[in-house]
């Protein structure tokens, strides 16, 4: 692993450490006490994605290593750095807190599930333990998240201090590293795009923010931020999946790669929207 993808992994986890520092105890498990929305985020993410992305690769003639990735990045949870973008589309902090460690814990027993009835689907051996999920999660989400609410708890004027610094600055080091890793693996992109790639991934982004939408409830801040969820998943977990039943398909990185770039695009024009909703 090169040391840009390091340093861009390390900006992401202190992204979540940062909103860590903004939690109270209950915002962790805010989801969990309220079954409506707990369900309708299960409902949007962990079954009706991956019901879109199996129809995608099934009638569009894509690149291997795309329906890899359609399908890989259809059962993973929110990407961890969303959670920003949710509350900037008007989700109260408590549940943009709540749906990434939902999402993140449910997906230890989601994914492995989702696996299962995708290789029957595909009449492959698709394979993903609960325990690969559950270090991913732990690594990605939960421990940073955890050491941000531990230092809210027990320092809390510091943590008020240090929150918003720490946030701009490893927002801004996201978007620098993963350009830089984005133009180092060029080569590999450019060979993915065409054939529909990109209409692939950006059709999957506005389904998921459809789908996330029209299913988020009543609250608008809540249907905001289930839409931007629903399409931007977690491509760590993606990229796990595809190495452990696609060691061979070496374009999946790429692949994955371009499918962050697209959501960061596609989503700009419904996050305008939203924030122009709530003025």
């Amino acid at each position: 692993m090169s040391v840009t993808i390091l340093l861009l992994i390390a900006s992401a986890l202190l992204i979540v450490f940062a909103f860590g520092l903004k939690a109270k105890p209950q915002d962790a498990i805010y989801l969990f006490s309220k079954p409506g929305a707990l369900v309708r985020a299960t409902l949007a993410m962990g079954v009706l994605m991956p019901i879109f992305a199996v129809a995608v690769v099934s009638i569009f003639d894509l690149d291997p290593a795309v329906k890899i990735a359609l399908v890989a990045l259809s059962v993973a949870p929110i990407i961890p750095i969303v959670p920003t973008k949710l509350l900037q589309a008007g989700a109260a902090e408590s549940y943009a807190m709540g749906l990434l460690v939902a999402a993140g814990v449910l997906a230890i027993v989601l994914v492995p599930v989702a696996m299962q009835l995708l290789g029957l689907v595909f009449d492959l051996p698709l394979r993903m333990s609960a325990a690969s999920v559950a270090t991913l999660t732990f690594v990605t989400v939960l421990l940073p998240f955890g050491l941000g609410a531990a230092v809210h708890r027990f320092f809390p004027v510091l943590a008020k201090r240090i929150a918003s610094p720490i946030s701009k600055i490893a927002g801004i080091a996201v978007i620098v590293f993963f350009f830089v890793v984005f133009f180092s693996a060029a080569p590999a992109i450019w060979t993915l795009v065409g054939n529909g790639t990109v209409i692939a991934f950006a059709a999957f982004v506005l389904a998921g923010q459809a789908i996330g939408h029209f299913i988020g409830g009543p609250d608008p801040g809540q249907r905001a931020g289930l839409a931007l969820s629903t399409g931007s998943r977690h491509p760590g977990v993606a990229l796990a999946i595809a190495q452990v039943n696609f060691p061979d398909q070496t374009l999946a990185t790429a692949a994955v790669l371009l499918y962050l770039l697209v959501t960061a695009l596609v989503s700009i024009p419904y996050l305008r929207w939203a924030k122009h909703r709530r003025q």
